[in-house]
């Protein structure tokens, strides 16, 4: 099939899920809670109301990556398109509960969810299944310099259906070849190629309609916020140091407060309850404070609820946590962290204006300092105030590389926008639940990731 052909396919099957859930919301609506409004719409005003939920669905569902059909597993859609249609029928109950200025019977709406998620599931299976038996997997090779391993990952993320890996070949072999270990493929990986060897792969693929999927390298991420202008009657890229629109960074703040305050009012019979479980646990302290760092390298002092002993650091040497097997880790530790309540308290924080909702997460001086001995450029993330949440934690892991986190928070940093800030928001709320997200360090590997990017820059120096 064509690419054309490909793509109409798959916009045709997405909408036809976006229908779909919307149909339940749309009976919902007209059968019960339309003729409780203060003043009864007529049929265009339905139509908004009903209009209103399809978009909120739609834009939920593009945040968390609900109808990726090719690249999700069939589990992963189900879990995105039902986290979005549970928020937009939130957001939609607020909605009628303006409309008709009570609280109105929840019931019907979540009833109308149930369906929507059986709706999510048969469209998730028969469109997994639909989408395997039409397209054939892509003739994919991985071309490697200096990361290695990508045809492993594509195993272990179940996306052999997707890409055929037929060649695996060094940069130099790629090349040395003169592209013919490229003919016929329709997709090629590149992991960590230098700019020089890769932009000859890149041209010949691009001439071969041939799908590349590329690791950047530093440099590379740094490059994607470059602005496009013209001087000297020539194109020309402009790179700077991270430098937001005053705009940006007041509306940025503003958000903090709002968000940060209000959040803190909802959540204080939480953090209440949390605080008395602590106490009444071993009798510690609440609350863990620990130096850590935020724009430019300034340090502040984070605060978090305590899970682990009051003894362990005991011999003041900085640890990373081993997840949630930490033997450090208390009882009510393991709870809190599972659900990420330990984090709250860092609400004050953003208040004071040490963080951000939104940023690279601030890591301790001490650790920083070792990762900066092996990776110079990991001082690059300390350009924009430290966030509660960020790019690296709602795409990695906690146990991702030094190297790897880096670059997701350079992303970050090199396109600064509000959308962008409220897009993290919400994909922080689909990775709370998620058990891989919170996957420690190996006990005793606390420096294989330092390592691992150590080997990643040294090679790519040479």
């Amino acid at each position: 099939m064509s690419r054309l052909g490909h793509n109409s396919s798959l916009r045709f099957i997405k909408s036809l899920n976006a229908i779909l859930l919307t149909i339940p919301f749309v009976i919902c609506w007209m059968e019960y809670y339309a003729e409780r409004t203060v003043s009864p719409y007529d049929t265009k005003g339905n139509l908004i109301v009903c209009g209103l939920f399809l978009v909120l669905y739609v834009l939920f569902g593009r945040v968390y990556d609900s109808f990726l059909i090719s690249l999700n597993r069939i589990s992963e859609m189900i879990y995105s398109q039902g986290l979005a249609a549970l928020l937009a029928d939130a957001i939609m109950y607020v909605v009628i509960t303006l409309l008709t200025k009570c609280f109105p019977n929840i019931l019907p709406l979540l009833l109308a969810f149930f369906v929507q998620l059986f709706f999510a599931v048969s469209w998730s299976v028969l469109a997994h299944n639909w989408y395997f038996a039409v397209f054939q997997p892509k003739r994919s090779a991985v071309i490697y310099d200096v990361r290695r391993g990508m045809e492993d990952l594509i195993a272990e993320y179940d996306l052999g259906k997707k890409f055929r890996i037929e060649h695996t070949a060094s940069v130099e072999e790629c090349l040395k070849a003169e592209m013919k270990t490229l003919e016929g493929l329709e997709a090629v990986f590149l992991c960590g190629v230098h700019s020089h060897d890769r932009n000859l792969i890149l041209k010949y693929c691009v001439t071969n309609d041939i799908t590349v999927y590329m690791l950047p390298r530093i440099g590379d991420v740094i490059m994607s916020g470059a602005r496009q202008m013209h001087m000297f009657h020539l194109p020309m890229l402009r790179v700077d140091r991270y430098n937001p629109v005053p705009e940006y960074v007041a509306l940025k703040r503003m958000t903090d407060l709002l968000v940060s305050a209000a959040a803190l009012l909802i959540l204080s019979p939480v953090m209440l309850i949390t605080a008395i479980a602590i106490k009444i646990g071993d009798g510690g302290p609440i609350f863990y404070k620990q130096c850590r760092l935020t724009k430019d390298g300034k340090q502040f002092y984070i605060m978090k609820f305590r899970s682990m002993r009051i003894d362990a650091e005991k011999d003041g040497i900085a640890r990373l946590s081993t997840g949630t097997e930490d033997n450090r880790i208390t009882p009510v530790g393991k709870l809190i962290r599972k659900v990420r309540l330990d984090e709250l308290p860092q609400l004050f924080n953003i208040l004071s204006g040490d963080m951000s909702l939104v940023g690279p997460r601030p890591e301790r001086p001490e650790i920083a300092e070792q990762y900066e001995k092996e990776l110079p450029e990991f001082k690059l993330r300390l350009q924009a105030k430290a966030g509660l949440t960020g790019y690296a934690q709602v795409y990695g892991k906690y146990n991702t590389t030094p190297y790897d986190k880096l670059q997701m928070d350079l992303m970050y940093i090199a396109n600064p926008s509000i959308l962008e800030d409220l897009r993290i928001m919400f994909a922080t709320v689909k990775i709370l639940f998620l058990p891989e997200s919170t996957e420690g360090i190996a006990e005793g590997n606390t420096t294989a990731s330092m390592e691992a990017a150590a080997t990643t820059v040294q090679k790519g120096k040479k």
